[in-house]
């Protein structure tokens, strides 16, 4: 049990005793200086602990906000602070120099009233990272007087605390029907959920339960298998919400439930797609390409925005601070906001921005009106054309952003992007080969990439499986090693890892489409979704911050991209269709139990280690 040390004289007809009982804290009350370092010893080093001082005045919600989070180590709003075990002993030091440094006066009896407010300060002189929670129109004060007390609690009536809490568990920045179909009352399932108790992860795994049931109900065939397919799919869409939101409404944010949250929607997803190209067989309609490419294309935006978010992360926090830090001393306006920050300051344009893209909601409600109300193949249409639309307008966003960057590359975006590429050994060997002979070029990496992409996507299209398809791979294999020769530094470089993953999966889908043969597309998209999934995997965990990319024997053993490229060609060269239909299958399962089993191990021992807690906030696409 986390452990609160109320400091300074008790207030009569104070409630902040009760309030941090009710948030789960053993409390105790410091009398003198000795007495509050004391019990701040005594907390063991594997627990949270909260210095409060006793005139606090506020809502429980601010004291939740402040004091409970477990996705920061420090964490501070006006009259309190908590530290987590990793931030123990940052606050160890800090009050000892606030202590030294006033000579003792200021933890002296009768004087310890706001001592959790100096430590704060000496937290941030010390350089400690402190988060300050957005308290909105929360109450957190420490009144010095009768009077302010007075006007700080009629400040508390004034605002309804349970209101503001609803509210800020819905996502800022939500899609268009998200924010007005579905929030608007999944926010009251979460509150129903959150005093049930039950979990995040609990809600999260019935929203896949209800997705593959409504994947199973669409594979039917039966007009009442779709119409029932499309009530489930919004129902878990529903669920998948309130995940989220239960999360932000009791603060449960775990590193396993933002890896369930993420990989359950890809699985869900494409899950509904497999079920849409089953129904349509049983009614004598092939869609199984369709399927195919509804996956491809989907995967490919994702990896988009996942590419240019590493590749921007760090270069957007220094240009953050520096814009701060330039604004604060020189008043000095910072550089033209790209076109889509200008769009995002315009009433109407940032909701018609958001439909654009696509977001989950809206695809998710799109699929499930038209495999309620018209058949698989039309649903796919739809799908395929709104989603390339999307993917044009956000990489051509991305492309121009990434044009106008003027600062360079960290060590650690190269890594990321080292990472997602998923280059395996023949890459790796040919790059190390070609280190020192590439020249610095500043578009090579990409251009490289993109050439062997539509050598090798080209030379399928037209010829299909036969050994033209196999040199073809092989010119894909050198010029994915020279685009990865080099660190992935250049402003476009991020276009890399959606050029090979375009070029893998366009691949796997060419060549069965070609092979015609019954069969082979399902065992290609099983591929596909085995592949994805990995890729997938390597995102999340860059996302988590759990520092480790997948291990260097797991890309190994799965032959890189550029590896199970040319063993897919090879295949379709020496089999038959049937043959390379059993193929694809083999590998298919023998990739998912690779990756499956590693991630699993990874992620339940980076949850059982206490990896930093994050939540999904979920991608636009």
């Amino acid at each position: 049990m986390p452990t609160a040390i109320l400091t300074g004289q008790p207030v009569p007809g104070s409630s902040i005793e009760g309030d941090l009982r009710s948030l789960g804290f053993d409390v105790r009350t410091a009398a003198d200086a000795a007495e509050a370092e004391t019990l701040l010893a005594e907390v063991p080093g594997d627990q949270r602990v909260a210095l409060v001082d006793s005139r606090f005045v506020g809502h429980a919600h601010a004291l939740r906000l402040g004091l409970t989070d477990p996705r920061y180590p420090l964490a501070a709003i006006p009259g309190a602070l908590t530290a987590q075990p990793d931030g123990r002993q940052a606050l160890t030091r800090a009050m000892a120099r606030e202590h030294s440094a006033a000579g003792g006066a200021a933890l002296a009896v009768g004087s310890l009233a706001g001592v959790a407010d100096r430590v704060v300060t000496a937290l941030d002189a010390d350089g400690a990272a402190v988060h300050r929670p957005e308290l909105g129109s929360l109450v957190a004060a420490v009144p010095s007087d009768p009077q302010a007390r007075d006007e700080a609690r009629q400040a508390v009536s004034a605002v309804d605390d349970e209101a503001v809490r609803l509210k800020s568990a819905v996502k800022a920045g939500d899609g268009f029907f998200t924010t007005y179909f579905v929030s608007p009352y999944s926010r009251y399932i979460a509150r129903w959920c959150a005093r049930r108790g039950l979990t995040p992860n609990q809600v999260t795994t019935a929203s896949l339960i209800t997705a593959l049931i409504a994947a199973g109900s669409a594979a039917t065939g039966t007009r009442g298998g779709f119409v029932a397919a499309g009530v489930l799919l919004i129902l878990s869409f529903v669920l998948d919400c309130t995940d989220g939101q239960l999360a932000r409404y009791s603060l449960q944010y775990s590193t396993l439930g933002a890896w369930l949250d993420a990989t359950f929607d890809r699985a869900k997803e494409y899950a509904f797609y497999a079920g849409l190209a089953l129904g349509a067989a049983r009614d004598g309609d092939d869609v199984w390409a369709l399927a195919l490419a509804a996956m491809v294309l989907q995967t490919c935006r994702h990896v988009v925005d996942f590419a240019f978010h590493e590749a921007e992360r760090d270069a957007a926090r220094a240009a953050a601070t520096a814009a701060v830090k330039t604004a604060g001393t020189t008043g000095a306006g910072t550089d033209a906001p790209a076109p889509t920050d200008r769009l995002d300051r315009v009433g109407w344009t940032v909701w018609a921005r958001r439909i654009i893209v696509l977001p989950i909601g809206e695809r998710w409600a799109m699929i499930a009106v038209l495999t309620a109300a018209t058949t698989p193949r039309i649903t796919f249409y739809a799908l395929l054309a709104g989603s390339a639309l999307a993917a044009l307008y956000t990489t051509a966003g991305r492309v121009l952003r990434s044009l106008r960057r003027r600062t360079a590359s960290t060590e650690r975006e190269a890594r990321s992007l080292a990472a997602l590429a998923d280059s395996g050994p023949l890459a790796e060997l040919l790059a190390r080969g070609l280190h020192g002979r590439v020249p610095a070029a500043p578009r090579l990496a990409p251009l490289g990439a993109l050439a062997g992409a539509v050598v090798l996507l080209t030379v399928a299209w037209l010829q299909g499986p036969g050994w033209w398809v196999v040199p073809a791979a092989g010119v894909y294999v050198l010029c994915s090693a020279v685009a990865v020769a080099r660190p992935l530094t250049g402003s476009l470089d991020w276009l890399v890892v959606p050029v090979f993953r375009a070029a893998e999966y366009g691949a796997v889908l060419l060549l069965a489409a070609r092979s015609d043969v019954d069969g082979v597309l399902p065992a290609a998209f099983g591929l596909v979704a085995a592949v994805a999934y990995h890729h997938y995997d390597t995102v999340y965990r860059n996302w988590g911050d759990t520092g480790a990319p997948p291990p260097a024997w797991l890309v190994r053993a799965a032959g890189g991209h550029e590896g199970r490229t040319l063993l897919v060609t090879v295949l379709a060269a020496l089999l038959t269709a049937a043959q390379f239909t059993v193929a694809l299958t083999a590998l298919a399962v023998a990739v998912a139990l690779l990756v499956l089993t590693e991630s699993i191990r990874f992620w339940v021992a980076a949850h059982l280690g206490g990896a930093p807690a994050v939540h999904d906030e979920g991608e636009p696409a």
